[in-house]
């Protein structure tokens, strides 16, 4: 035990550290995936604006700008290409002979050919039909989308303008843009500085959903952690809690036994050593003194023997009819008896009143609540037993019990700490037998008490309390 809290402080400290590793490797996973995702629209907004453009190109308002026929329009407009041996690419593009744009490429490492042949083409259509005829943002919205959605990306807004190499809005797209928004800004006519700017719902919904697994397991692991962490503190610091009521247990009960034990041996040596033939009266106290701290030890081996019953599961409850008068007087004259302190035990019950119970046990129930009473009372003890059909209380004016203690009140090993009470011992097992007993007979336990005035002990013959 010593050692535990050390070696839990080291595992929490492991588990702290692979937990904000997990959160750098995630967030490092974001980037990488919000990369990828980024390069996937960007390369849909090109596939879309090529798509546009051979739309606009195929349209009839397309044909009728350029006044020339579709289907004969590589003798009307051409784009010429060609790379030379250094690498560099050159393109040139004319319409009915007449040059409209040429462009000389460096070649660059960090992009493919195709990729840059492409560029470059779509670069010299626009310069050819946007003289003609301007983008339709309508088209590029739709066909954006739809490039999107090839990638299993799936915003739920998408809009596109044309701006300028200086930001300024060539074209605006005539729908409302929501507040938050990502911005993604395509060149498609470099020569002219005209851009494609995208507007689309932010991307982190759908890079989440990429990462939902790892995210997931990793909640569920910490998770499952803490959990485990939490249960076995739990279940160390009630072992602990345990360990602590055994010992005070062992010491108490020690303290118990050997109380009327040296209390009978004694009174027992008395009678031996001296001679009290000729002194009935002493002769009667002594054996009165004997057989109080005999019943003491009795009362002590049963309770303690049926709580180990109880732990083992193996008590049977032997239900017979009682009549509830006579037994609760029996056991008043028996309590009245003892000499510590003046006792007055009331018994309010009617003759008819009985219930189907276990004698014994009932017995024992009822003499640990009236001694209770009597051990946590001045020295004049007033007890008042009340029983109907429904219910058995037992009352009295003792110092009573804090509020805050009630709870606890029936837990095995428990005592109420009273600092002001330092004559009255036991081991906290008398109220953890009744309950267990009542339980097993189906019936409950209340307590009502106020320090400095009594309590009032409640057990009803059902759960529902009807």
């Amino acid at each position: 035990m010593k050692h535990f809290k050390a070696i839990s402080s080291i595992f929490i400290i492991i588990i702290a550290f692979i937990f904000v590793c997990n959160v750098l490797y995630m967030r490092g996973l974001y980037r990488s995936i919000r990369n990828s995702v980024e390069k996937d629209v960007m390369t849909a907004i090109t596939d879309a604006d090529l798509d546009e453009l051979w739309i606009r190109l195929e349209s009839k308002e397309s044909s009728a700008a350029m006044k020339v026929d579709t289907t004969d329009m590589k003798n009307q407009a051409e784009i010429l290409a060609g790379i030379d041996n250094t690498g560099t690419m050159m393109t040139e593009s004319k319409v009915n002979g007449e040059t409209v744009s040429a462009q000389t490429l460096q070649p660059d490492m960090n992009q493919p050919y195709y990729n840059l042949f492409s560029q470059t083409i779509t670069n010299q259509l626009h310069s050819i039909v946007d003289n003609y005829i301007p983008s339709n943002l309508n088209i590029m919205d739709s066909v954006l989308t739809k490039r999107l959605s090839s990638r299993f990306i799936y915003p739920d807004f998408v809009a596109v303008e044309v701006i300028d190499s200086s930001g300024n809005i060539i074209q605006k797209n005539p729908r409302a843009f929501p507040r938050n928004h990502d911005e993604f800004t395509f060149c498609f006519d470099s020569l002219n500085g005209m851009s494609y700017r995208a507007y689309m719902t932010p991307l982190t919904n759908h890079i989440l959903k990429e990462m939902a697994g790892v995210i997931v397991t990793v909640f569920l692991l910490m998770l499952s952690f803490a959990l485990a962490f939490w249960y076995l503190f739990h279940t160390v610091s009630k072992l602990r809690s345990i360990e602590e009521m055994k010992d005070d247990f062992v010491n108490n009960m020690t303290h118990e036994l050997k109380t009327p034990i040296a209390i009978a041996y004694s009174a027992n040596d008395a009678l031996l050593n001296y001679d009290t033939d000729n002194d009935p009266a002493k002769k009667e106290t002594y054996l009165r003194i004997a057989n109080r701290q005999l019943n003491r030890l009795r009362e002590l081996v049963e309770n303690i023997l049926a709580m180990s019953m109880e732990r083992r599961k193996t008590m049977q409850i032997k239900q017979e009819n009682i009549q509830l008068c006579p037994l609760l007087k029996e056991i008043a004259a028996a309590q009245r008896m003892r000499s510590e302190k003046e006792i007055r035990i009331e018994v309010d019950v009617n003759d008819g009143v009985s219930v189907i119970s276990d004698k014994d046990h009932l017995s024992n129930i009822m003499n640990n609540l009236i001694d209770n009473a009597i051990k946590y009372s001045g020295n004049c003890v007033d007890i008042k037993i009340t029983a109907t059909p429904e219910e058995i209380s037992v009352s009295d004016n003792g110092i009573g019990i804090p509020q805050k203690s009630i709870p606890y009140l029936f837990n095995k090993f428990y005592r109420v700490p009273h600092g002001n009470i330092q004559d009255v011992r036991g081991y906290g097992i008398g109220l953890y037998y009744v309950k267990s007993i009542l339980d097993k007979m189906g019936w409950i336990i209340s307590v009502k008490s106020n320090e400095g005035k009594g309590s009032t002990f409640t057990i009803k013959f059902n759960k529902d309390g009807k």
